[in-house]
């Protein structure tokens, strides 16, 4: 595989003059024969975009973009909702109706639904004007029709009305994006009913195509460098939204609510989105629900429940932080909220059910606060504005997964017996996964694989099995021709995205990593990983090129090994003889709590 830079050059580069150049390679310890001007020149571009605008700069040909201030993001969402909160709060009357489409409205109430074409006028108008259709999807290889193109999204606000009872959700979100491109029209990914598009205060045709896109066709087109606001209202039921050909939902309802979450699909079923890791924003997330139910989203409060109309309370919370749609949280029901403050400073937030027993879960979630702490001294600052969790009642999400700020935990996992060793995961994730994000669906191991990988670093710390161990434990478990390493880890495929082996053969992979470049080097490399992708992006390429940076060794060879090829790696002759032995020797004491864990992956 050739080595690709760890980020597109943006513009022209400044290049620095060789005192520079050599201060910069002593800086992090390479000799001078292993670092690159053009090494260097993409670390200082790096490190410069995490200065000025707190990650890497997204790229796009030659050029950067920045994030939108949040200036712009909620004062022109307040000013759009003006006119759209009346709609909420009766309901989206149009939705599923038998209602003719018309500009700006359609009948079409699912996926599949017959399109709502824009007219011939406005098609030649945007022939004229050179404008064309962003693309429906963001590149993924795997994952095609995901995301889509010509455009990046800053904010997302969301507001709902959720009627538990009937599992109904209304909804107006305003989407603020900038065209990358001069579009003539553009996709979003999202599955419920909608009776209403504008887009700068203007109505715009939509459509639906395929699985999951809804097509917008603006009245104007959007010409690249502007800035647009996108209204999406609808209404629907989303447990009764199945998407054809996958058995995975984003929408779990309960007895008393419902939870959107979900890997790698979840916003389709409650708010439209740009659905793929590359393109982060705040989000703003405004629920109203009967009193007496409570809900929790990602990040902070912004605001106490406030009452609506009558018997009702609005619940407000908001990320000031860049979120992926799929690490998006959405809980509603009977929760107990827990608020605390860590020693750093920063509101630790948890929900427990009230429907269940989370005896067993409440001392071992709030642990949190204690593993992050730890965790920060790997891992570099913790980075976002909040953290803690929601203990899920047992007819809600049947897994874990690292929602930004508050990870979700299904109760049955702790009242099985289940540990800490999940929270060390989930938490870990804030940093691999959520604040440095994948760049595509088939480098999922840079944040399973880490994840798992810190789950073997707090078994260490606990003294119930080193990391060692561990990688000899799993390295003897399966014979040299069994399937576990047949697998390619580095480009699992669609259908295997979540495969046990992209989380055991990752930290696998990160344990061999370790001892090939020392352990100063290695945690050098996780702390510059998570500073320099912070709320950004990274491919095993650019992972790659950063532990050469820091090293010195070329590597190519470790990870072809380790991740693209299939068979079982070969190990030295000590370590290969160790590594059998451990056939026939105890499993470390930590081995049963990392396996209940490996039950809490997302299905594939």
């Amino acid at each position: 595989m050739s080595l690709t830079a760890p980020h597109k050059r943006c513009e022209r580069p400044v290049r620095p003059g060789a005192a520079l150049w050599l201060a910069l390679c002593l800086t992090v310890s390479l000799p001078v024969w292993a670092c690159s001007e053009e090494r260097v020149v993409q670390t200082i571009e790096l490190r410069k975009g995490v200065e000025e605008h707190g990650h890497a700069p997204e790229c796009s040909g030659d050029t950067c973009s920045e994030t939108a201030s949040e200036s712009t993001q909620t004062g022109g969402a307040e000013a759009a909702h003006s006119g759209h909160d009346a709609g909420i709060k009766r309901g989206v009357d149009t939705a599923g109706t038998d209602a003719k489409p018309s500009a700006g409205k359609s009948a079409a109430g699912t996926a599949g639904s017959k399109p709502v074409q824009p007219t011939a006028a406005g098609a030649s108008a945007v022939a004229q004007n050179g404008a064309k259709p962003g693309d429906p999807g963001l590149g993924d290889p795997d994952y095609v029709d995901y995301g889509n193109g010509g455009y990046n999204v800053s904010h997302y606000d969301i507001r709902l009305r959720y009627t538990p009872s009937e599992d109904r959700l209304a909804g107006v979100t305003t989407i603020t994006l900038a065209p990358s491109m001069h579009l003539s029209r553009f996709n979003l990914d999202f599955v419920l009913a909608v009776s209403e598009v504008t887009v700068n205060g203007e109505p715009a045709m939509f459509a639906r195509e395929g699985q999951h896109e809804l097509v917008i066709t603006p009245a104007s087109s959007l010409p690249e460098g502007t800035e647009a606001q996108v209204i999406v209202s609808y209404e629907d039921v989303p447990s009764r939204v199945r998407v054809q050909g996958m058995r995975r939902t984003g929408w779990w309802r309960t007895a008393d609510g419902a939870i959107g979450a979900g890997a790698p699909e979840n916003a389709w079923w409650w708010y439209p989105s740009n659905d793929h890791p590359t393109d982060k924003a705040t989000h703003a997330v405004t629920v109203t629900v009967p009193e007496g139910v409570t809900v929790v989203s990602n990040g902070l409060q912004t605001m106490p429940p406030t009452a609506a109309d009558q018997g009702w309370l609005t619940w407000s919370w908001r990320s000031s932080k860049h979120q992926q749609p799929y690490v998006s949280l959405l809980v509603i029901g009977d929760y107990e909220l827990v608020e605390r403050t860590t020693e750093s400073g920063l509101p630790a937030i948890y929900a427990y059910s009230k429907r269940v027993d989370t005896a067993s879960a409440r001392p071992t979630v709030e642990l949190t606060e204690e593993i992050v702490r730890w965790e920060e001294t790997l891992f570099g600052p913790y980075p976002f504005e909040a953290m803690g969790g929601v203990v899920a009642p047992n007819d809600g999400i049947g897994y874990a997964l690292e929602t930004q700020t508050r990870p979700i935990y299904p109760v049955g996992y702790f009242s099985r017996g289940g540990g800490a060793t999940v929270v060390a995961h989930e938490s870990a994730h804030q940093w691999f996964g959520d604040s440095t994000a994948i760049k595509y669906w088939r480098d999922v191991w840079l944040s399973e694989g880490f994840a798992t990988y810190a789950e073997w670093l707090y078994s260490e710390e606990q003294g119930t099995g080193t990391a060692q161990e561990l990688f000899d434990a799993n390295y003897s478990r399966y014979a040299p021709n069994d399937a576990f390493w047949q697998f390619v880890v580095g480009d699992p495929g669609k259908e295997r995205v979540f495969d046990a082996a992209v989380y055991n053969r990752g930290a696998m992979t990160l344990h061999q990593l370790r001892l090939t470049v020392g352990d100063d080097k290695f945690f050098e490399i996780l702390r510059m990983w998570t500073d320099v992708r912070r709320h950004s992006n990274g491919s095993t390429e650019d992972f790659r090129g950063l532990c050469e940076l820091v090293s010195g060794k070329p590597l190519e060879d470790f990870f072809d090994a380790w991740l693209f090829t299939a068979g079982r790696p070969k190990l030295e002759a000590a370590s290969s003889a160790r590594a059998e032995s451990a056939s026939f020797a105890p499993l470390p004491v930590s081995w049963a709590a990392i396996a209940a864990t490996q039950t809490m992956h997302p299905p594939r």
